[in-house]
């Protein structure tokens, strides 16, 4: 069975950090590649950032220079480093595996006060 589990969201200041995990188990994890999206309320879910299996890394323009995606193969995680965060990324973020298939975590709300 395969379970992608986020966590680390919460409630932060404008100008403040979080760091989201997301732990994956029943999956070959080195092999997938990650990512992270987000949707906010009343919008479409949208590609956050990506770090491919070769540690290839992509992100959206509104969060580059601010978050930095990265993973560990041997703990089976994916991270997402969110620094200088804008009321604008308040949003419920989910974590995606993809190799062909595509898995998702339930997603963890992080919400950034102005």
């Amino acid at each position: 069975q395969v379970q992608l589990v986020e966590s680390g969201g919460g409630l932060v200041q404008s100008g403040g950090s979080l760091r989201l995990s997301c732990a994956a188990s029943g999956i070959v994890f080195s092999i997938f590649d990650m990512g992270w999206y987000r949707q906010a309320p009343g919008k479409q879910r949208e590609l956050v950032a990506i770090i491919t299996n070769d540690r290839m890394t992509t992100y959206a323009e509104s969060v580059k220079g601010r978050f930095t995606i990265s993973r560990d193969n041997a703990k089976k995680t994916v991270y997402l480093q969110m620094n200088s965060l804008k009321p604008e990324d308040t949003a419920v973020y989910y974590c995606k595996a993809r190799r062909v298939v595509e898995y998702w975590g339930q997603g963890t709300q992080v919400t950034v006060s102005s």
